[in-house]
């Protein structure tokens, strides 16, 4: 992919979320200060959820819940998220991003430019644009519980750079997602230099050993994954060298656009490394 100056596009983002406010109102702000908060359409999986006041000015609405274990669930999503993001295609928009609510597509400051202007000036021959992926997590060794009320990188000064989260986050053209948008079906991805997806899923372990208390999400399944997140901070707390960031990024991003998994040609692999990066002060006041 190469990069050209043209006029933004028209892009929309969405998600779904459920009992999740804390994420939502920060994923709201982030990307509707950069898109505009009438290209937000957020989808909230259940009839029993209430709509905040924060998701006035945007498209948000509550639709059926999607139950069932966590990959029957995540399938359930991927499957009505592509179909809105085809709506929303047939609409008039150019490009549709779909992230998690506790995931946030970035461009590197230093490119100076906005978000929908680095996301136009990309031109692609494939179906999707992909960010490499940065695990954000608290390092337990020198970082304090979270201040909700301070932006996360003031906080967070370190990441894995993870394959589980270069995922296929900008459409271009109305395909499916797989499940939770690691992928797209029937199609290959590319990183695209400068461009990230910043992962919060592991930034406070408080928050995450609060959630083996929700009785329906441990009855789902979800357990087994918030295990994984504890992991994760357990390696960048242990970490005591970091790789450097630009050196880290480059390698990730060409490793993952040329290797693939066995089972899974449209995903990305990096021979199971996971470097730990300190991620750059340019990036603080992002989110």
């Amino acid at each position: 992919m190469a990069q050209r100056n043209m006029e933004k596009k028209n892009i929309a983002a969405l998600t779904m979320v459920r009992n999740d406010s804390f994420f939502l109102e920060r994923w709201v702000r982030y990307y509707g200060e950069r898109l505009g908060y009438a290209n937000l359409y957020v989808y909230f999986d259940g009839l029993d959820q209430e709509i905040p006041p924060f998701c006035s000015g945007l498209n948000a609405r509550a639709v059926e819940r999607l139950a069932g274990n966590v990959a029957q669930g995540d399938r359930l999503r991927a499957g009505f998220l592509s179909g809105e993001a085809a709506r929303l295609f047939s609409e008039g928009y150019d490009m549709v991003i779909g992230t998690d609510v506790d995931e946030f597509l970035a461009v590197d400051p230093a490119c100076g430019l906005d978000l929908a202007g680095f996301l136009s000036s990309v031109e692609t021959t494939g179906v999707s644009i992909s960010g490499l992926g940065v695990d954000v997590g608290q390092n337990t060794a020198c970082e304090q519980p979270l201040d909700g009320n301070l932006p996360f990188l003031s906080q967070r000064r370190y990441a894995l750079l993870s394959t589980r989260y270069s995922k296929s986050s900008v459409l271009t053209a109305p395909v499916e997602w797989g499940s939770g948008f690691h992928r797209t079906r029937k199609h290959g991805f590319h990183i695209v230099k400068d461009l990230y997806l910043f992962h919060f899923g592991c930034v406070d372990l408080g928050r995450i050993e609060a959630k083996f208390s929700d009785r329906e999400r441990v009855a789902e399944g979800w357990s087994r994954h918030f295990r994984k997140r504890i992991r994760t901070i357990t390696v960048i707390s242990g970490t005591r060298r970091p790789v450097r960031w630009d050196l880290a990024v480059a390698f990730a991003r060409t490793v993952q656009n040329i290797v693939r998994p066995p089972y899974a040609w449209n995903k990305p692999a990096m021979f199971n490394l996971r470097p730990v990066v300190r991620i750059p002060e340019r990036f603080e006041g992002l989110f």
